[in-house]
């Protein structure tokens, strides 16, 4: 592991024959800390004075590593010695449980858990929300005592901020003379956090200082710090209802509830607060495992009583695809057995890359049509499952129970193509694969390229380039290539429409199954590389958008004739969480507002839900920004949000209080200042 400062091999060979001399050493190591405080010459006259002694007594030979050795051994001591009051620092006005022989990982392992961050056994690090399996959770800001923040190279991320707020580089933080105080940004909650850093008379990677607020506050030193903004005050704007969805192993794969008594006593404390409802996943996988139109509810029907006992809202998901492999799946429910069956006999049911990789998250919406599912269509099994899900809980549609119904019509229930699948390698924010190349699709595209009376662009892009490529490194999505050509156009035009028709013709069915009944359709966000000519990723997921292009408004159009719901799949983060955003050239929030917009346009009601979750104020006060557009002429906000999703992360203490406080203020409700 390695020592705070870091030293070479050498150096750590020496120091390790002067263990037994520690405790004179460190009587010694306050004498140089002092002398070095008092100026930066001390140590210079003692190198300049050790030359000369090894100079004139050894006639200049071997002189020069003996010196590098007693620098050596004054830069350990006064690492030591700003080691010990550090620690030190942090036992005492921190309430740090630090081991004795604390190191730098023990510092920054505290500091990240401090902030928010989980930090596991082996140096694993990821922020607490970003992760719905992790029941750690960092205490909020303004709960610590004293907060530190550290400088040292072997952190060479933390960046500090100027008092004016001006970033400095890590580089240029080792090297400047520090005439001030400088702030780190917090992980946890999008606010500067008050910690700093005090320049000495040079601040150089050998010497880093690290002091308490406290401390600095008694010599006068602190600067005034960034406040967080003022809040919009939302008391008295609409109702918009707040759902909350159920984790994902809430039923088990033989369709028995799971942990009754801790969902009770969860839902309980979530109704205590308000929410309107919650929203369940319906797994086709589960229902319908073992043989075609043979139905297992008995799970759902035990957990919709309780629901209804509670006094709450239904939401419920039908949900066609597998759940497992992507991110913040932490259960695994494949396809129905018989259709995985028939999968192994006949692949091409499923999506398929250029590679010809498949992926059986869900069915290709080339076979809607074809008979190859012991004898009935996609649309049939579909129909036929929606229909059973209406008859099983008819009961629950009369009392009110279930409010909405929302269909799944692609991966993650969504209506896009799996272009960006983590199971076939891709990794944000690589612009995806074009999932056209079963043999139904193909059909499908030498159909219409005959049509156009171009027989020879019945193919896919050939230049396109691969799941984790970047658009300028294609000849395809490049600004100025061909995805604006003639072929282009004709192909990403017959790619997208196949699947605005795959959404029309399933919503068709849901509306006859679901008469009366408020239906829903998912759309994801794609935001990555939205700030490029040819919005890659968009147009491999299937949304035909580019810079030239509304790729929503057909959309929008499609589901006003179904008089459905929109409900957006929106990626909010804070500025301080957008590590990569500027490298994928992405613009969530102009996403978000291209597609509101495109629904608002033709008078259809639009929903949300978060991709990831989130606990922090500044991300909420994102999402209500977004729920309730200050000063929209129209006064137009969203039909309703679900927060994804219920886990022992949320209901923690201040994690809680920011999900409660957030849900007054969608409800319209006024809040104090916390």
């Amino acid at each position: 592991m390695e020592r705070l400062g870091g030293t070479s091999e050498e150096d750590d060979m020496e120091m390790d024959l002067e263990v037994k001399e520690e405790d004179d050493d460190d009587e010694r190591s306050r004498t140089l800390v002092a002398a070095e405080e008092m100026g930066g010459g001390f140590f210079e006259e003692e190198a300049a004075s050790s030359e000369q002694i090894h100079i004139h007594g050894m006639g200049g030979r071997r002189s020069r590593p003996k010196e590098e050795k007693e620098r050596t051994k004054l830069r350990e001591r006064h690492r030591r010695a700003i080691t010990a009051r550090i620690l030190a620092g942090l036992r005492r006005h921190g309430n740090y449980n630090l081991r004795v022989r604390a190191d730098i990982n023990d510092v920054i392992a505290a500091l990240a858990r401090e902030a928010g961050w989980v930090v596991l056994p082996d140096g694993t690090t990821f922020p607490s929300r970003s992760s719905p399996s992790s029941s750690q959770v960092g205490k909020p800001a303004e709960a610590s005592p004293l907060t530190v923040a550290v400088a040292a190279q072997t952190t060479p991320h933390l960046k500090g901020l100027s008092p004016a707020g001006g970033q400095i580089s890590s580089g240029d933080n080792r090297q400047c003379r520090l005439k001030g105080v400088y702030t780190l940004p917090s992980a946890y909650d999008g606010q500067y956090r008050q910690g700093v850093i005090v320049g000495g008379e040079r601040c150089n990677e050998n010497f880093p200082l690290v002091v308490s607020c406290k401390e600095i506050a008694n010599e006068k030193q602190v600067i005034d710090l960034p406040q967080r903004l003022p809040e919009r005050d939302f008391a008295g704007t609409p109702y918009v209802p707040v759902h909350v969805m159920l984790p994902l192993g809430v039923i088990n794969t033989k369709c028995e509830l799971v942990d009754l008594e801790g969902l009770m006593k969860q839902v309980r404390i979530l109704k205590s607060i308000n929410i309107d409802g919650v929203t369940v996943d319906c797994w086709w996988g589960i229902v319908e495992a073992h043989a075609p139109q043979e139905y297992n509810w008995h799970g759902y029907r035990r957990l919709f009583q309780i629901i209804r006992e509670l006094k709450l809202k239904l939401q419920v998901v039908m949900s066609f695809h597998e759940c497992g492999g992507n991110i913040g799946d932490d259960v695994c429910i494949p396809l129905p057995h018989w259709v995985a069956e028939i999968g192994r006999g006949n692949p091409d049911i499923f999506f398929t890359d250029r590679e010809g990789r498949r992926n059986s998250e869900c069915l290709s919406i080339g076979i809607d049509k074809e008979r190859v599912l012991r004898g009935r269509t996609a649309l049939e099994v579909y129909f036929d499952y929606m229909r059973s899900f209406r008859v099983e809980f008819d009961e629950f549609f009369e009392d009110g129970i279930i409010s909405a119904v929302e269909v799944g019509l692609g991966p993650c229930g969504e209506l896009r193509y799996p272009s960006y699948s983590v199971k076939n390698g891709w990794r944000y924010p690589g612009i995806g694969e074009f999932q056209c190349y079963d043999q139904y699709l193909i059909k499908s595209l030498r159909k219409a390229a005959e049509a156009r009376g171009h027989s020879f662009w019945a193919r896919g892009p050939e230049n396109a380039g691969s799941y984790n490529s970047r658009p300028q490194e294609t000849a395809f999505f490049c600004d100025g290539g061909d995805y604006d050509g003639y072929y282009g156009r004709f192909f990403l035009g017959w790619y997208s429409q196949l699947l605005v028709d795959h959404a029309d013709r399933v919503l068709s069915l849901a509306k006859l199954a679901f008469e009366g009944t408020c239906i829903v359709a998912k759309i994801s966000g794609v935001y990555w590389w939205y700030k490029t000519a040819s919005h890659a990723a968009e147009l491999t997921a299937g949304f035909y958008n580019p810079c030239n292009r509304d790729g929503y408004a057909s959309i929008a159009s499609m589901l006003k004739r179904h008089f459905v719901t929109l409900n957006l799949c929106s990626e909010l983060r804070t500025s301080n969480q957008q590590a990569g955003f500027s490298e994928a050239l992405a613009d969530p929030e102009g996403l978000i507002w291209q597609v509101l917009n495109a629904a608002w346009d033709v008078s259809i009601p639009v929903a949300s839900v978060n991709s990831f979750p989130c606990y922090d104020r500044d991300s909420y006060n994102k999402i209500l920004e977004n729920a309730k557009p200050l000063d929209d002429p129209d006064g137009r906000h969203l039909s309703s949000f679900t927060y994804l999703r219920l886990s022992p992360v949320l209901m923690e203490g201040c994690n809680f209080s920011e999900f409660e406080r957030f849900v007054k203020r969608m409800h319209g409700e006024a809040v104090l200042d916390l």
